[in-house]
C-alpha cells in the first residue's frame, strides 16, 4: 500500500489532489508527518477503549445501551467493540437502536461484522440488512464476502442486483453479487 494509500484508508474523505502531485520522497515525508500526528493525537486511547471494555462487562445491557446511544460516539463505540471481541460485541448489538448501530457498524472492518452479524438475532440481522441495502449496499456486499451462508441467504432474500452488464456487476464485488444471485 503507498502511503497515499494509507492515508485513505484513515479517512474517508479522498487523499487532496495536490499530494498526489508531489513527489514520491514528499508523499513520504508528508504521510511520516500525518502519521506522527495521529499517533500523538490518539495516544492513550487503546488502553481508554480497553478499559471501557473491561469496565462494561460487568454493567448490565440495560444500563449501558441507553448511555452509550446517549454519549459514546458511534466511532468509540466501534473502538471499544474491537476491544470486547465479537461475543460481547453481538450482545450489545442485539440491543442497540438500529440507527446506532449502524453507523458504529461502518467503522468496522467487514470480517468482524460478518462474524457479529452470524452471531446475532435472525430478526436484528434482517433489520440490518434492509437499511444498509438502502443506505451502503455495496458495503453489504464488502462484508457479504465474509458471511456464512445462512447470513448470506438474508442477504439474498432482500438485495436486488442491477442489470448484468452494470458498473457494480462487474466490478470487484462480481464474485459476491454472482454467488447471491445463485441462492435467489
Amino acid at each position: 500500500m503507498s502511503e497515499l494509500d494509507e492515508l485513505l484508508a484513515w479517512s474517508k474523505a479522498p487523499v487532496p489532489e495536490v499530494l498526489q502531485q508531489l513527489q514520491p520522497q514528499q508523499q513520504q515525508e508528508v504521510h511520516s508527518w500525518a502519521k506522527n500526528l495521529v499517533d500523538h493525537e490518539t495516544e492513550g486511547l487503546d488502553d481508554l477503549y480497553n478499559a471501557i471494555a473491561m469496565i462494561v462487562k460487568y454493567i448490565p445491557n440495560f444500563m449501558v445501551i441507553p448511555l452509550m446511544v446517549e454519549h459514546i460516539r458511534p466511532r468509540i463505540a466501534a473502538q471499544v467493540c474491537i476491544k470486547m471481541g465479537i461475543d460481547q460485541s453481538t450482545g450489545y448489538a442485539n440491543d442497540l437502536p438500529l440507527e446506532y448501530f449502524s453507523k458504529v457498524s461502518s467503522h468496522l472492518d467487514e470480517k468482524m461484522m460478518a462474524q457479529i452479524l452470524t452471531k446475532m438475532k435472525r430478526s436484528q440481522v434482517e433489520k440490518f440488512i434492509i437499511m444498509a441495502l438502502q443506505q451502503n449496499p455495496t458495503r453489504i456486499l464488502d462484508i457479504a464476502s465474509h458471511l456464512e451462508r445462512p447470513v448470506l441467504e438474508i442477504v439474498a432474500k432482500y438485495v436486488v442486483f442491477p442489470e448484468e452488464n452494470s458498473e457494480l456487476a462487474i466490478s470487484h464485488h462480481k464474485p459476491i453479487i454472482d454467488k447471491i444471485r445463485s441462492m435467489q
